[in-house]
């Protein structure tokens, strides 16, 4: 298809330097004695014919390009979002979530649009502009030398695009992206920004940025307009002065020279602004070119990251084993850091366990468990999910087999049931499922108070639901599932007490089957687990049931006596 478009285009720029010819017929015809109408019709209809068909090939490019940008951007936007699809947590916090989002849509536009505006002026105007010039390189050397001068002073103009200014557009890039989060900074943390009064604070920085970007700005608006006032100037000029140059030649010349001569000064000048013309389109491109170049590049980072999250082959388990994690001697530590988050973890998790993990902020807890889901792949050591390294799984293979639960509750905008039957596993979800699962996860009462019930409208990102009520849609989602283990991190802590401990209580009871891994803060809601690992900077320093690590880990003793008194701990 470009190649389709770049021989139309030729075709129609042959069209266009084809008309100045006609005209020089016709200045011919109109000056003779013998003059005959029809041949000036005839010639004039030519001249109309080539114009019509030049605008045909015009409008069929434009759809062209239209398609090939647009068909570029789809597969380039499916591309980008496979590969962020296909990141793990490590390649997501290297470019961060808002700036992803910006090279999928803004990068992407600014890309199409110099596609189309390139391929319909970049291409053209170097070829008028080569071909104009062999056209009329034999009418008059006078005309040539005015020509080459107006020539010269239009590559100065470029040049002047291209060494001062063009710098600037991608400056003015870099200030655009460094506003946007000073203004993304201050909108999201509005309300610490007003309770620290720092409202003027704030306003400093925000003006800073903006005094750069509006002086970066002037200077590129203030050469471009000098530009595009020169460009007009060099073009009238350019037309005063073959006609001049012409009215000299013509004066001076024989009769039988003169009709000759005013041809070629019709025929010259039609070929000049179209010159002038080409130089103005590739100005234009130029405006656009800066930015889009600073987006491909933004856009080819994220094509071009090695994923370190790679598929494996096994899609079965060994005979026999289900919902058992294993973590064998396992240590890691994040891309680029200096010292080891984990160090040689090892326990067991079998079928039907409730396994526990606490410590302080910052001992590795969600590390731990974002180990099993392959968010992140262990540094040393291996985790074992039903006898198999999870590194061997085939991805889709190993999500089937476990319901997550994030530290932070995710909802997303549609409604209560297709929240609750979520992914793959919803076409197989009934209403009689949804309601049980929401019923487990203590979401009953207020779900069916909402208008609509199960099919009330969810806003994006839970903006109409509590914390509370966010985190029981979510572990409504992973029991709608049913999977051989939960992973449970820190998935109550907006829950109040009696809430919580009736989640507990009915979870027991509905998957006693499954593996279930709890990382929580409250003492509370991990006192009956069949298992409590304690970490402390990494490490495992306890492993047991609750009353026996009160008696023999220091830390667990710690953490619960700052949580309840010893009159609670003991009953």
């Amino acid at each position: 298809m470009i190649g389709l478009s770049v021989a139309l285009l030729v075709f129609s720029v042959w069209l266009d330097l084809t008309i100045p010819e006609y005209m020089s017929k016709i200045t011919r015809l109109v000056q003779t004695d013998s003059i005959v109408m029809q041949d000036i019709m005839l010639n004039g209809v030519y001249m109309l014919l080539l114009a019509l068909g030049s605008l045909a090939l015009t409008i069929t490019v434009g759809f062209f390009t239209a398609l090939i940008s647009a068909s570029f951007a789809k597969r380039l936007r499916s591309k980008l979002y496979n590969a962020v699809d296909s990141f793990s947590m490590g390649e997501i916090n290297k470019f961060s979530t808002p700036s992803l989002i910006t090279r999928s849509t803004n990068d992407i536009t600014q890309v199409q649009m110099l596609i189309v505006m390139g391929m319909q002026m970049m291409i053209k105007a170097p070829i008028t502009a080569v071909w104009a010039l062999i056209k009329i390189s034999n009418k008059g050397q006078e005309w040539t030398i005015a020509t080459g001068i107006a020539v010269i002073l239009l590559v100065l103009l470029m040049s002047f695009v291209l060494i001062v200014v063009m710098p600037k557009f991608k400056r003015m890039q870099v200030l655009t992206d460094n506003i946007n989060r000073i203004t993304r900074e201050n909108l999201v943390g509005l309300p610490v920004v007003r309770a620290y009064n720092a409202e003027h604070y704030q306003q400093g920085k925000f003006e800073k940025a903006n005094v750069e970007l509006m002086g970066a700005n002037l200077f590129v608006n203030r050469s471009m307009a000098f530009v595009n006032s020169m460009m007009p100037t060099i073009m009238s000029s350019l037309s005063l002065s073959v006609y001049w140059i012409g009215a000299v030649i013509i004066s001076k010349a024989q009769d039988a020279e003169k009709l000759i001569l005013f041809s070629n000064m019709i025929v010259f000048s039609s070929y000049s602004l179209q010159i002038v013309m080409s130089f103005m389109m590739l100005t234009m491109v130029l405006m656009f070119l800066p930015r889009a170049s600073v987006s491909a590049k933004r856009i080819n980072e994220v094509l071009d990251t090695k994923i370190s999250i790679v598929d494996g082959i096994v899609d079965v388990n060994l005979e026999g084993v289900k919902g058992e994690v294993v973590f064998d001697n396992v240590s890691f530590k994040y891309p680029d850091a200096a010292g080891f988050v984990l160090k040689d973890i090892s326990f067991t998790a079998r079928s039907g366990e409730t396994v526990a993990f606490i410590g302080s902020t910052g001992s590795g807890k969600s590390t731990l468990i974002n180990l099993i889901p392959r968010f992140y792949d262990a540094t040393e050591g291996s985790v074992l999910v039903n006898g198999v390294n999870v590194k061997d799984y085939k991805l889709d293979k190993l999500n089937d087999k476990i319901g997550y639960i994030s530290q932070k509750a995710v909802v997303f905008s549609g409604t209560v049931s297709s929240n609750v039957a979520f992914g793959e596993h919803a076409q197989h979800a009934t209403q009689a499922s949804i309601k049980d699962a929401v019923s487990i996860a203590q979401g009953t009462d207020f779900v069916e108070k909402m208008q609509n019930s199960y099919n009330a409208d969810i806003a994006r990102g839970g903006g109409n639901l509590s914390g509370g009520q966010k985190q029981r849609l979510s572990i409504a989602r992973a029991i709608s599932k049913n999977p051989e283990i939960y992973i449970f991190d820190d998935s109550f802590s907006a829950l109040d007490y009696k809430t919580d401990r009736a989640l507990r209580s009915a979870l027991k009871t509905y998957t006693k089957e499954a593996t279930k891994l709890i990382v929580a803060q409250r003492i509370g809601t991990i006192m009956d687990a069949d298992k409590i690992i304690v970490l402390d900077e990494g490490c495992i320093v306890g492993i047991g049931k609750h009353r026996d690590l009160l008696n023999d880990c220091k830390v667990y003793k710690e953490i619960a006596l700052s949580q309840l008194s010893e009159e609670e701990l003991a009953i």
